[in-house]
């Protein structure tokens, strides 16, 4: 087989590019995919007879029919969806307690599922955090299908989860009974494996050492890790914690040294390579970085080198793991081998190390920007610092001292970790925003891939390197400033956000959403989680290039909002803060306000706000108490060809009754659970030809109730609910072209 793979006519990896273009025009029905495989299939005609291209055809069509079967199976397992669910197997390693929240996957008739449960007492949740078995629960819940992007650039759960081989996710509402049991699946089984040897670890060892043991050996970090989760990817040197090429190198190398020494030959080692890779991947949570590089490695012992290991590995994973290219941590783990293995030859010495890092940062960043908008300068010289603290220091330290743990646990080292979180943290300290590149389209994705390898490809050559230089340059900051105006209603979790942008690079945002009100829960009830704006609103403004919003409008004065907007002065420099006057009455607010260290000021009635080359005026709708919420500021104005109406929490008949004469085309309004308020047909008397819906995303508030009153009297009105249909945006250059999220 190996010989008759060394004696293909064409090079490998130009068959493994072929095969990933057409990977993506099935699994993602991508035109330009489809553009790219007819190039490379047009450039075979050119370069080699018709039967070498006749064979390569034949291999291509063999893979075809594999994606096919896989994106039908796909399919079906979505559209044939379980109505019910009695009794759900356990897979003891994806337990996650996070207060009195319960997440785990689980088997159930053939399908696997992504579950939830609310602990109902401290005892029960001290229960599931020491489950290492399998068990069976006996349940009554709800299965429901997954929730997909509510924002553009967003995270889409739905696809993450399908991507894992999940259509459905199940709430529990009561567990009837709970029996431990045994499997013949290994996966199963290893999963029990690794459970124990989480649970072993965080029992025998004190925090902070036992994160960087569960995370290092095992690929798992728990909720307790969140701060440093974020210090670490803020800094950018997350990946770190990523199983990959170096751990498992150490830990094949380790393998094989010791059964080298006992007397086995180096022949008998490389089969039993093929189990011993399983048992590891198993402990790792089947991580796709972890496969990538066993197989890699793999290949390796049986003579394929360099780029042909790299090519053999991709047409692997098309078998074994066909949705690996379809997430995030496939893609930046083949890419970053990739690059690895084309500057692999570089030279020696510390120039060479340096200059490969660099080239590695920049071939990498386009991708980076794809699905994280940002990249964090001081990433390259962390990642050189620490990457060998990591591997050299950390792993093999750790490693010892999991094994002699089970004799007696050496925790007098928990001093290293405790010093490591303390640099990091002062680093954190010391270190700037991370650059915000924004999410360039699939297009300039691929000009942007193409140019950085002419530009590595043609390096000596200084005219043509700085032609390229100028498209990258050019590439990257067409994507950071999209020349088009905007003006982007967000899917909030908890009240409105607008985003306003024009062609200029001018940025006005008005209001962050509300922090949802929360329970008083006794201590082992709380859970760490993120805000509303850490998952919706600054997703987002990075996706689009944000770094600086020049003026931030804050249309009330509910102390709801101020969590959010702490976290927003973190995540972008903020030209002013801009409030009703009456909230600068409330001084606890506004010297919250004022600690972020930003400009804060009085927005009165009749002040206009500039952008798009027009204005939005200010108004209120009584001259006093202007900071209370029944008083709230609205703003209106003609942008382009339309006049706007943003007008969030206010009383819709007091507005029309003091502005009888206002004239809406669209209308932007929240719907909050607010006491009080009237129905929005009201604001059917400013004859909207279009009105948008900020609503709360678990509450309807009889939303379609009033839409369909408001339809009814207006044939002309058109209602958009962003609970329904995610967000909302206006683009266009003199004109609005519309469009939403799902």
């Amino acid at each position: 087989m190996s010989q008759w793979i060394s004696c293909f006519p064409i090079p490998k990896i130009y068959l493994s590019f072929l095969l990933l273009w057409l990977y993506y025009t099935i699994f993602s029905a991508s035109f330009l995919a489809l553009l790219g495989f007819v190039f490379l299939v047009f450039c075979l005609f050119i370069h080699h007879p018709w039967k070498v291209v006749l064979k390569v055809l034949l291999i291509c069509g063999l893979f075809a029919s594999w994606f096919l079967f896989q994106k039908w199976q796909q399919e079906e397992a979505s559209q044939n969806l379980l109505s019910s669910v009695e009794t759900v197997r356990i897979l003891p390693d994806t337990i996650k307690v996070n207060g009195d929240s319960l997440s785990f996957r689980g088997k159930a008739e053939g399908r696997m599922f992504q579950v939830y449960y609310k602990l109902q007492s401290e005892a029960e949740k001290e229960d599931f955090q020491n489950v290492t078995d399998l068990y069976d629960i006996t349940l009554e819940g709800k299965l429901a299908s997954p929730q997909g992007a509510r924002n553009f650039a967003g995270f889409d759960y739905r696809n993450y989860l399908k991507s894992q081989g999940i259509y459905q996710t199940l709430t529990i509402s009561k567990i009837s009974d709970m029996k431990a049991t045994s499997s013949w699946d290994i996966g199963e089984n290893l999963s029990s494996l690794r459970r124990k040897a989480v649970v072993w670890i965080k029992r025998n060892f004190p925090d902070p050492m036992r994160n960087y043991m569960t995370g290092l050996l095992l690929g798992y970090l728990d909720t307790d890790f969140e701060e440093m989760n974020e210090l670490y990817s803020s800094l950018g040197i997350i990946h770190l914690f990523a199983l990959s090429g170096m751990q498992v190198g150490f830990f094949m190398d380790a393998f094989r040294k010791s059964l080298l020494r006992l007397g086995m030959t180096q022949e008998k080692f490389k089969w039993l390579a093929y189990p011993f890779s399983l048992f590891y991947a198993g402990l790792t949570g089947f991580s796709a970085s972890v496969i990538r590089s066993l197989l890699q490695k793999i290949l390796s012992q049986h003579g394929f080198k360099g780029l042909d290991n790299f090519a053999m590995t991709v047409l692997l994973l098309f078998i074994v793991m066909p949705n690996f290219f379809l997430t995030a941590g496939g893609v930046l783990s083949c890419a970053y081998a990739f690059i690895l293995t084309m500057t692999s030859k570089e030279g020696q010495g510390v120039k060479a190390v340096v200059r490969e890092s660099f080239i590695i940062s920049l071939g990498i960043l386009p991708i980076l920007s794809f699905y994280f908008s940002e990249f964090q300068p001081w990433s390259i010289v962390l990642t050189f610092a620490f990457s060998f603290l990591f591997d050299m220091v950390l792993l093999p330290l750790l490693s010892i001292l999991f094994c002699l743990s089970m004799i007696y646990p050496f925790t007098q080292f928990n001093f290293i970790f405790e010093l490591l979180e303390s640099i990091i943290r002062f680093v954190y300290q010391l270190s700037s925003r991370p650059i915000v590149f924004g999410q360039p389209s699939v297009w300039i994705l691929l000009a942007l891939l193409i140019a950085l390898a002419l530009l590595y490809d043609l390096r000596k050559n200084f005219k043509r390197l700085t032609l390229l230089a100028f498209l990258v340059a050019s590439l990257f900051l067409v994507t950071k400033h999209p020349i088009e105006n905007e003006i982007t209603v967000l899917a909030m979790d908890q009240g409105s956000s607008i985003f306003l942008r024009d062609m200029t690079g001018k940025t006005i945002l008005i209001d962050v959403g509300r922090e949802k009100e929360s329970e008083k829960k006794e201590g082992w009830q709380e859970k760490v989680s993120s805000s509303t704006v850490q998952r919706n609103l600054i997703p987002y403004l990075k996706s689009r290039g944000v770094a600086k919003i020049d003026q931030l409008v804050l249309t009330t004065g509910d102390a709801k909002q101020l969590g959010n907007l702490l976290e927003l002065t973190k995540a972008f420099e903020i030209g002013e803060i801009l409030l009703p006057e009456g909230i600068l009455e409330q001084k606890v607010f506004v010297e919250k306000l004022k600690s972020s260290k930003n400009k804060v000021g009085a927005i009165k009635k009749g002040e206009d706000l500039s952008i798009f080359g027009s204005r939005l005026e200010v108004s209120h709708l009584s001259g006093d108490k202007s900071g209370e919420v029944s008083d709230s500021l609205f703003l209106h104005g003609k942008l382009l060809n339309q006049t706007f109406l943003f007008a969030n929490d206010i009383k819709e008949k007091e507005l029309t009754k003091q502005y009888p004469n206002l004239q809406v085309d669209v209308l932007i309004t929240g719907q909050t659970a607010s006491k009080g308020r009237s129905g929005l047909e009201d604001f059917n008397l400013l004859n909207p030809k279009l009105t948008v819906l900020s609503a709360d995303q678990k509450k309807n508030f009889k939303a379609q109730q009033q839409a369909s009153v408001l339809e009814k009297e207006d044939k002309t009105s058109k209602v958009h609910h962003t609970n329904q249909q995610g967000a909302i945006r206006f683009k266009g250059w003199t004109s609005w072209q519309f469009e939403t999220v799902q």
